[in-house]
């Protein structure tokens, strides 16, 4: 990692680029790639996210890569937590190889997003609306987090740090999930509107 961030830097320097310019996304799929994760998320500021390999992870293993993938989830929290401590985006899933499979795909998508995931790699045109359903916040979900800021927001204005909305118990926590919500939102409407990228 170190000597890739030395190299890049020579090259944005040689062609003018701005220092830290180019970006790094490492991929964890091995037993020491996870073993080493905290250090790898914070090694680099070219670091913005971390995304998981589960392809070569279960052969490095050995697993069986199941269809409910429960061999999976320490690898997915372990990534999430690392990406969280180094303050670095939700990291990104990975491909789903059975590219008819939809059903499937959406279901993995979804135990990617319980485990913080930001998304999930894509090989198969058909596989963008699928990832994009399921890490673009439904429309309850949007307008429920609405009420919950603007309610805070005004809360807040009055001197409180702690209400209720639709008899939930809300605080800057609840708040700031909220928040990521409707960024969420923000983000995934204009990928609609011009992209084909998974949010």
């Amino acid at each position: 990692m170190a000597c890739a961030d030395w190299l890049i830097s020579q090259l944005e320097h040689e062609r003018g680029l701005e220092a830290g310019a180019i970006e790094l996304m490492p991929i964890i799929e091995t037993a020491q790639g996870l073993q080493n994760v905290e250090a790898i998320a914070q090694r680099t500021k070219r670091v913005k996210r971390l995304a998981f390999g589960a392809g070569d992870f279960v052969k490095d293993l050995g697993m069986e890569w199941t269809a409910g993938e429960a061999e999976l989830l320490y690898a997915r929290t372990r990534l999430s937590v690392a990406s969280r401590a180094a303050n670095l985006a939700p990291p990104i899933d990975t491909a789903h190889v059975q590219i008819q499979d939809l059903d499937g795909l959406q279901a993995a998508a979804r135990r990617a997003r319980e485990c913080g995931f930001g998304g999930k790699f894509c090989i198969y045109p058909a596989q963008v609306a699928v990832v994009n359903g399921v890490f673009s916040p439904s429309p309850q979900e949007v307008a429920k987090a609405r009420r919950i800021v603007e309610a805070f927001d005004a809360a807040e204005r009055e001197g409180k740090a702690a209400i209720r909305v639709d008899g939930a118990f809300v605080d800057y926590p609840i708040v700031y999930r909220a928040r990521r919500v409707l960024d969420n939102h923000r983000r995934a409407a204009g990928l609609e509107a011009g992209s084909t990228q998974a949010p």
